[in-house]
């Protein structure tokens, strides 16, 4: 059991076997989750992903357990399940891959910049803390997504 949590954890194993930017190659899984939650009703999105954000609390608690350091780099969950918080609302299958592209780097750029709150949310133990800097992080990122939406792909 603790295999297969760490495997999801680590973005199905990519943030274990990354040689470097294990958050980066980690979190390439919510590209496709994201995907998935832009074809529901936007009404469905929110809680869609309220829903994975929830998910990726003890996946991430029981990978930091299990790897025995605080918000483990190798640990992604809690980039690739809330990677789709970052494009609520955006047409993504009406889009070019370069809209993609612009999007998974901005998330990425917020999240090792870490704005405010989102570095001091990491002082919160165990999933929780894995987790809730990235929900802030993406929440910054879905406004800058939309400003890039709305000035370069609409």
């Amino acid at each position: 059991m603790g295999k297969a949590v760490l495997f999801v954890a680590s973005g199905f194993g990519l943030g274990l076997v990354a040689p470097f930017a294990p958050g980066t190659f980690g979190s390439l899984p919510g590209v496709a989750l994201a995907y998935a939650v832009s074809s529901l009703p936007v009404f469905l999105q929110l809680p869609a992903c309220l829903g994975f954000a929830f998910l990726a609390i003890p996946f991430c608690g029981a990978a930091e357990r299990m790897l025995g350091i605080k918000d483990d780099g190798r640990i992604t969950a809690d980039e690739w399940m809330l990677f789709p918080i970052a494009t609520i609302g955006i047409p993504l299958a009406d889009l070019p891959w370069t809209a993609m592209a612009a999007f998974f780097a901005i998330v990425r750029i917020i999240d090792i910049v870490k704005p405010p709150p989102c570095r001091s949310l990491q002082a919160i133990p165990g999933g929780r803390g894995i987790v809730a800097d990235d929900f802030f992080a993406n929440i910054y990122a879905l406004g800058a997504n939309w400003l890039v939406y709305a000035a370069f792909f609409r």
